[in-house]
């Protein structure tokens, strides 16, 4: 049965297999995969410091670029294959209250429409909540009719629409 973990060195194989998807695929959502080579994250040692790399970002005193905020990565797993992502940002930019909000999830193509993005979404709000998010923010681009239900799935108000983004409230 598929679960939020830490990131694990454990999934490599995997979640390198869906990073290839995501490049495969014509789909812009996630557009975070894209930046990733899963030529590099293939070798152990690469994929040892992508891991450590995020789960060091929730920490305030760990560097990052500027404009980022600290940010709990967790992944969502079946076992040793990777299905998916949520990144709990701790808290908003002037910029992440327009586009990004508190959270942000995807599922591997190959993993697409059985449940994970909602499933996911309801066990990150817990999370969110014990980080001191009371409500949480979450965006999704207005032509993504599948985020959106997902949102609305787990109890998201709807507050607007901005620049081709839809913006929701969700109690964590």
């Amino acid at each position: 049965m598929p679960e939020l973990v830490e990131p694990t060195v454990d999934v490599r194989m995997s979640f390198v297999e869906a990073v290839r998807e995501f490049h495969a695929g014509d789909s812009p959502y996630p557009r975070y995969a894209l930046n990733l080579d899963p030529d590099v994250l293939s070798q152990p040692a690469e994929f040892a410091a992508y891991v450590a790399e995020l789960i060091a970002d929730r920490l305030e005193e760990s560097p990052r670029t500027a404009g980022y905020v600290p940010g709990t990565t967790l992944w969502w797993c079946d076992g040793p294959e990777y299905l998916g992502r949520v990144a709990i940002r701790h808290r908003l930019t002037p910029s992440l209250e327009r586009v990004g909000g508190h959270i942000g999830y995807d599922v591997r193509p190959s993993a697409r429409r059985k449940g994970h993005a909602t499933a996911m979404l309801h066990d990150a709000l817990p999370i969110a909540s014990q980080l001191g998010i009371e409500r949480a923010l979450i965006t999704c681009d207005t032509d993504n009719v599948a985020s959106r239900k997902v949102i609305e799935k787990n109890g998201g108000e709807f507050i607007d629409q901005i620049d081709g983004i839809y913006r929701f409230w969700v109690p964590t």
